[in-house]
């Protein structure tokens, strides 16, 4: 089969994305695909004639380890000449109408918020995943919380603050965070209400609206879906502080235990939770939900991530293997289940 794998990108996740695209990338070229890996936003240069002559290469992607912190993304910018738009490269429409489907292997952003899927949708080009509409819905946080809310799943309390608004009145400590980011970016604790108006100014350097939270302590949680298939669910123990950027991406900074310490009836439940959120937001193929468990036995959703990362850290993989589906097995049960959607 030809597969493109679309990574990279132009996103604070950019890193992620391009160390999902790698592994990705070499597991199917090891089950014997044809495979090109591309970064949508530098895209091809030059662009070949035929398009398809590019699947006939041969080498594999180097190993990709992402750094500790988030990207420059000015920097990105300016290393590229020119492009198709301003978040997709030259060369990228072609090889992935050349290509049998395209895997997507990107975070945040355009790979994540559905703009990227209506696009492929507009050009006839088949690719994993959710469809636009579910991954918009999930992206945008406050959106999720009120669709979860509708259907009974608890979630923390909290408002929407855009730029220049007055800002509510609220309790420390508290979460602040882009209502639209992922990888924990930007998301900060505030215990004072000088910490508090640190955060917003680096919360809106991310976005333009921004995502205030009560506090809920507990042990977290999160549980991949694939197809119809819950899997077991993963305990998430940061070594300190809480589950941020470089915790997740850095290895030894977390301690992720599979299947979680929990008890079957918990186990039953969080998956039915995974569920409900999976086809309340209207996702598709796979896809992770994250929760909190609080000392008293109550269960929290945070959100749901449309495109879970694929990295040696990830969490989606730990899942699987659990109940015996290896690296490569995952990336092309993800591109079975996405096949079935044009048949």
């Amino acid at each position: 089969m030809k597969i493109v794998v679309l990574a990279g990108g132009l996103s604070p996740e950019r890193d992620v994305s391009l160390s999902s695209g790698v592994m990705a990338a070499n597991a199917l070229i090891d089950r014997g695909h044809q495979v090109i890996l591309a970064d949508l936003f530098m895209g091809l240069d030059p662009v070949p004639a035929d398009p398809a002559s590019l699947f006939l290469s041969e080498g594999r992607p180097a190993p990709y380890s992402v750094p500790k912190h988030a990207p420059d993304l000015s920097e990105v910018r300016r290393s590229r000449v020119s492009g198709l738009s301003s978040t997709i490269g030259n060369g990228i429409v072609e090889i992935c109408k050349a290509a049998d489907i395209t895997y997507l292997a990107l975070h945040g952003g355009d790979g994540e918020n559905g703009r990227l899927q209506a696009f492929l949708d507009l050009n006839d080009i088949r690719y994993t995943g959710s469809p636009s509409f579910g991954c918009a819905v999930a992206m945008d946080k406050w959106v999720t919380k009120q669709l979860l809310l509708a259907a009974g799943v608890k979630t923390p309390q909290g408002f929407l603050l855009r730029r220049g608004e007055p800002v509510p009145r609220r309790t420390f400590p508290c979460v602040v965070k882009p209502c639209c980011g992922g990888s924990s970016l930007g998301i900060s604790i505030p215990q004072n209400e000088t910490e508090f108006q640190t955060s917003l100014r680096d919360a809106f350097l991310l976005e333009d609206a921004v995502l205030v939270e009560e506090y809920v302590s507990g042990r977290e949680l999160t549980c991949g879906i694939l197809g119809e298939r819950p899997l077991p669910p993963t305990e998430i123990i940061p070594h300190d502080g809480f589950y941020d950027y470089a915790h997740k991406y850095q290895p030894g900074w977390t301690d992720e235990i599979t299947p979680a310490r929990i008890s079957n009836e918990l186990t039953d439940e969080i998956q039915r939770l995974t569920k409900l959120v999976y086809h309340t937001l209207h996702l598709d193929v796979y896809a992770r939900v994250d929760f909190l468990l609080t000392q008293s036995g109550e269960l929290y959703c945070l959100e749901a991530n449309t495109l879970p990362g694929m990295t040696p850290t990830s969490l989606l993989p730990q899942g699987a293997a659990e109940i015996g589906i290896d690296y490569p097995s995952l990336c092309e049960e993800i591109i079975n289940l996405s096949l079935r959607k044009y048949q």
